[in-house]
Parts: structure tokens; C-alpha cells; sequence
């Protein structure tokens, strides 16, 4: 006998109750961003252990309430996200994706435009055939690194790449956890098996629709959230010595001009060819210069001195760091050159570069030769270990800025990469094994290949465990455990099952396309607000249940549950890949609401009318 439709729903159960106004109250207080994101999600954390200790769940206990509340800090998602973080900043510090973001930048230096849509469209397709977090994980620090060379901001393009990975996750059974767990549930309940590609050109063609809005309207809609940006426009004047290894010997300025980055220039150029030991004025940007001299081998510092500096960051373990440093009205160092200063002699720290400000510059002639002298106001970029830097600071009367940087240790960086390429491959496609079933591809979940990934990034150097803070974000951290609590306490107090009943009850009024846009709209309610692992569980049961009592094929109504469950782009606590981005583009909640809300809208729409067509309905 066929289940029916209750004719009347029961109201939902006080704790049902509670859970919704409590999900309803954070939802609007994240959206308002009146309260930090960290306030808001601790006070919602507390809310739930308090109140579940007091009046605690049917059949359990007050310490479970506490357990359920807590849960999240230990979460394997939290850990996960972590750990993911931990490799992320692994590739960074060591400048393993250097390459990659430089072949990346050739194609964003033609049009912001072109290489915005570019890389959409790798993400896509790459998402399509590798788990999306892994994905987004790789392709994090690239964008990232070419924010900070000049391509739009990460503000601007982190949440589009995301959208670009969610929607090539949901093209095939493959691309998501969440779309294994829901054609799962699927064949237990009486279905044939999906296979990888089944739905693949409905996703396609719903992401043609989609793709313009991710190209040319959401960076519109986002803000421009760059923290660094008088920073990277400070030009530091130096000399060049052209070595004998440097490319430049030989050459004249007419070949290599081409291959200079845009925040680099010489101030002045040799007579006919470049020769060895010439010493020439050049000017540019931190990041310019740092690419220019990898590009040219050039030097701007005494080697004598850089050599000391790297033999001492070996033998302390500390990483080498580049700070700037304001001359104040007090330093010695006022009115004399670099050379005669003794700065190398004294502290073991070399100077890169010195930028003057305007008004400075106005009054001075350009400087050849080793007569740039120093003056009060001028910014000096210093390279150095950590002790020695400020020992220079504080003896000389210098005033250290905020925003240092950690000097790759490219030594470590076949190693970051070898890891994290390990980790993804373990999690996605699987590594190479032979066991008791003869020789097969081994696959974990990504919680486990992450974790042991971060773990070797530790045992290797890559990453320095005093340094993991700066890989850690306390924002994600404490919303993610949020999240998770919101989620646990929507299932376990009955919300869930309410709602869907709720749903069902409505459905059968409305034609097949409403019905569909109506399941993938509640699946995505749970996505946005629980988790997208709470709404497959929930939703592909009471889908498949509508269509036996509506009389519909199942197939259109699970692959709308599939399809809602991935619809988690309108806010940061959706998926583990929306909190990832947030720290580094620096986004509130209400950037999610402005960008993710429409394109959600526009998904149903599309995704309903195709499942529609396609199955004749």
C-alpha cells in the first residue's frame, strides 16, 4: 500500500519551534551586520547549549544538549576546513604555485575580462571531474596571488570562482559528496543507478545560462575589500647590478623590455648592450621587483650579505622576513647613501629598496649612482632574519609597519606542492595501491587526506607550527561550529521532517515545473541554513514520496533534490568551500545574500524548466 498525504499537519514540536526562530533570528542578524560574525555565531552556540541543557531534547540527556551545541569545534568538517587552510598556506609560504599564477597572469594581462572567464571556466571544468573542494583549495592562493599583482581583486573573483566550482560539482555523481549520498538513497529506495555523466547536459546547459551572471555581474556586485592597496602602489627606487649570470648580459633593453612586469621600470637604461657590473637606477613595487629580479637574475643587494642572511635563517630555523621601515626625525642614517651607511656591516639585514615620498621627490634630483641619500619620511624595504630586523629599528630610529612579509622558502616548495597534489589525488581520483583486492586506486575522504596533508606539511618545514595562526581564520572557525549546531538542532528536534511534510502537503496543487522549483527551493533552504548532507538525507525520502502520490516520475524530483543540495551559494555557512573564501576575501554575510540569492533564483528557474522539458512532464 502506497503512503499517503496526512490530511491535516500537526504542529511542529516546541523544540522544532524553537530551532526555526532561533535559525530565522541568526539568519537576520548575519544578514543586518549590525554584530560581527564572530559575536553572532558564539551567541548563537550558547543560545543552543543553554537552552538544550535546561530543557533538553525527548530521550536524552542535559549534557547531550551540550554535546550536540559543542560538536561542531570537533566536527570533521571544521578539521577539514583546517587542514585544508594549513596546505593552503603551505603553497604559499614555499611559492610552489608561482608558476601557475604566472601563466595565469599572462592571460589576465591581455583583459581582466578574458581572464576572469578563463578561469571560470577551468574551475568548471575541473570541478566536474575532482571533489569542488579540492578544487577551490588548489586554485585559492593562485587568485589570490594574482590579486596582489594587479588582476581584479580577490573581493571580486572569489566568490565567482566558487559559484564557477559549485556548478561543475553538480554536473556529475562524482563531483560531490553530497551527490553520491543522494543517488545512494536513491537506489535504496527502488531506483536504478545513475551513472557519472546521467544528468550532465541538463547542468550544462543550465550553466550557460548562468555563466554570464557569474562572468560580467556578480564582480558588479561585489566589493572591492583589498586591504593593501596604498601599499602595493609604493614604488621603491634601487639599483640593479647586473651579474654574470643575470639574462641581461648581452642584450639590449629593446629584447627584455617585453618581459618586465608592469610594476617595474628602469629609471635609466645602458648606453647600447648590458654588460657585467653595471649598475643601473630601477624602481618598482615590492611584487615588481620581486618578479623582475626572478626574471632577470639581477641583484640589488650585496650577495656577501644576503648569504649571511640565509645562512643564519638556517641555522635558527626562523623564516627570513621583508618589512618596511619609516626614517624618522631622529636616525642616524638621515642624509647619508646606502653604502655609507654601514646598515649591511652593522645588523646583517640588507636594504632593497627606498621609496620617497612626493613631496620628497619633488625636491630632489633622480639619484644615479650610489647617491641616493636617505632622508627623513623615506619607506625602506629590509630584508632580514627576525632579531636583526629589529635591532636595526630600534638603534637606527626606524618605525616598523605593519604588513611584513615571510621570504618564500622555495627550498620547501616541490615538497608543498608533491603534498597537496597528494592530498587532492587521495581524495578524488585515488593513488595507486595494492592490497588484498589486488592492485586498485585508493580513495579517503577528504577529511583524511587533508588532515594527513597538513600533518606532513608540519613534518616537512613547509609550514611552521608557530606560524599556523596565520593560516586560520577565528571567523570561520567559530562559524562553522555555529553552523553545524544550527544544523544538527533543525534534524534532530523534528524542523526538518516538519518542514517537509509542511511542503508536501502544498505541492499537490501546483503544476509538475512548480512542483520541482518548489522541492529544489525547500532543498535549498536546508542547504543555505543546515547542511547540504541534513537536506539530501531529508529531502530525497519526501521527493520520492511526492511523486508516488502526485503521480510523477521519481527521477525529475531526486535529480531536484541533487540539484538544490548544490545550490548553496547565499551564505558562508552553505559549504565547507563558501567559508574558505571568506577569510581571504575578506567578505560579511550580506556579500553572499547580494550575489548568491539571484543566482539561486536564476539555477531553480532554469534547472526546473530543464527537468521539465527533458522528462516530458
Amino acid at each position: 500500500m502506497e503512503p499517503s498525504l496526512p490530511a491535516v499537519i500537526d504542529a511542529p514540536s516546541p523544540h522544532a519551534l524553537a530551532a526555526m526562530i532561533l535559525t530565522v533570528a541568526v539568519f537576520i542578524a548575519f544578514a543586518r551586520g549590525r554584530m560581527s560574525t564572530e559575536i553572532v555565531s558564539l551567541l548563537t552556540i550558547a543560545i543552543i547549549a543553554v537552552g538544550l541543557y535546561f530543557y533538553p531534547l525527548p530521550d536524552t540527556n542535559p549534557t547531550d544538549g551540550l554535546a550536540l551545541a559543542f560538536g561542531g569545534f570537533g566536527h570533521y568538517a571544521l578539521i577539514t576546513i583546517c587542514a585544508l587552510m594549513t596546505m593552503g598556506r603551505g603553497l604559499v609560504v614555499t611559492g610552489a604555485l608561482e608558476p601557475a599564477a604566472r601563466a595565469l597572469e599572462r592571460i589576465w594581462k591581455v583583459s581582466l575580462q578574458l581572464g576572469l572567464f578563463v578561469s571560470l571556466l577551468l574551475a568548471f571544468g575541473l570541478s566536474m571531474i575532482v571533489n569542488d573542494t579540492p578544487v577551490l583549495v588548489l586554485l585559492l592562493p593562485i587568485f589570490v596571488a594574482l590579486a596582489q599583482r594587479g588582476a581584479m581583486p580577490a573581493s571580486k573573483t572569489l566568490i565567482p570562482l566558487n559559484a564557477a566550482v559549485l556548478i561543475g560539482g553538480m554536473a556529475t555523481t562524482i563531483g560531490t559528496s553530497t551527490n553520491l549520498l543522494v543517488v545512494g538513497i536513491a537506489r535504496d529506495l527502488g531506483m536504478p543507478q545513475m551513472s557519472v555523466f546521467h544528468y550532465t547536459p541538463i547542468v550544462l546547459l543550465a550553466a550557460i545560462v548562468a555563466f554570464p551572471y557569474l562572468w560580467l555581474v556578480m564582480p558588479r556586485l561585489l566589493p572591492d575589500n583589498s586591504t593593501a592597496g596604498q601599499q602595493a602602489r609604493r614604488r621603491f627606487l634601487t639599483h640593479l647590478r647586473v651579474t654574470p649570470a643575470s639574462e641581461l648580459v648581452g642584450r639590449h633593453f629593446d629584447e627584455i623590455v617585453d618581459r618586465l612586469p608592469d610594476e617595474f621600470r628602469f629609471e635609466e637604461r645602458p648606453p647600447s648592450r648590458f654588460e657585467v657590473g653595471q649598475r643601473l637606477l630601477i624602481s618598482g613595487t615590492h611584487e615588481g621587483l620581486q618578479l623582475a629580479l626572478r626574471e632577470l637574475r639581477g641583484q640589488v643587494a650585496p650577495g656577501w650579505v644576503l648569504d649571511r642572511i640565509d645562512s643564519d635563517a638556517r641555522k635558527s630555523g626562523e623564516d627570513v622576513q621583508v618589512l618596511e621601515m619609516v626614517v624618522t626625525a631622529d636616525s642616524r642614517i638621515i642624509g647619508r647613501t646606502l653604502a655609507s651607511s654601514g646598515i649591511a656591516d652593522r645588523y646583517g639585514v640588507a636594504v632593497l629598496g627606498i621609496h620617497k615620498p612626493e613631496r620628497l621627490m619633488h625636491n630632489e634630483p633622480a639619484a644615479r649612482g650610489d647617491e641616493i641619500r636617505l632622508a627623513e619620511g623615506d619607506v625602506l624595504l629590509v630584508i632580514g632574519n627576525r632579531g636583526a630586523l629589529d635591532e636595526f629599528a630600534t638603534t637606527d630610529s626606524l618605525l616598523q609597519l605593519e604588513g611584513g612579509q615571510d621570504v618564500p622558502r622555495r627550498s620547501k616548495a616541490v615538497i608543498a606542492a608533491a603534498i597537496m597534489f597528494g592530498a587532492v589525488a587521495l581524495a578524488s581520483v585515488g593513488l595507486p595501491f595494492f592490497g588484498r583486492q589486488g592492485f586498485y586506486l585508493l580513495t579517503v575522504p577528504i577529511a583524511i587526506s587533508a588532515l594527513l596533508g597538513a600533518i606532513l606539511m608540519f613534518v616537512t618545514g613547509c609550514v611552521k607550527f608557530d606560524r599556523v595562526g596565520r593560516a586560520l581564520s577565528a571567523k570561520v572557525i567559530v562559524l562553522v561550529a555555529a553552523s553545524i549546531a544550527i544544523g544538527r538542532i533543525i534534524l534532530d528536534s523534528g524542523a526538518a521532517e516538519w518542514l517537509g511534510e509542511t511542503l508536501a502537503m502544498g505541492l499537490q496543487f501546483l503544476p509538475p515545473a512548480g512542483v520541482l522549483a518548489a522541492i529544489m527551493l525547500f532543498v535549498t533552504l536546508l542547504t543555505n541554513f543546515a547542511s547540504n548532507a541534513t537536506a539530501a538525507t531529508v529531502g530525497t525520502p519526501i521527493a520520492f514520496n511526492i511523486a508516488n502520490q502526485l503521480g510523477l516520475p521519481q527521477e525529475p524530483l531526486i535529480l531536484a533534490v541533487l540539484f538544490g543540495c548544490n545550490l548553496c551559494y547565499a551564505t558562508p555557512i552553505a559549504y565547507q568551500t563558501n567559508m574558505l573564501i571568506m577569510a581571504e576575501g575578506n567578505y560579511a554575510f550580506r556579500d553572499y545574500l547580494r550575489t548568491g540569492v539571484p543566482l539561486v533564483v536564476l539555477m531553480v528557474t532554469t534547472l526546473s524548466v530543464l527537468l521539465a522539458m527533458t522528462y516530458g512532464m
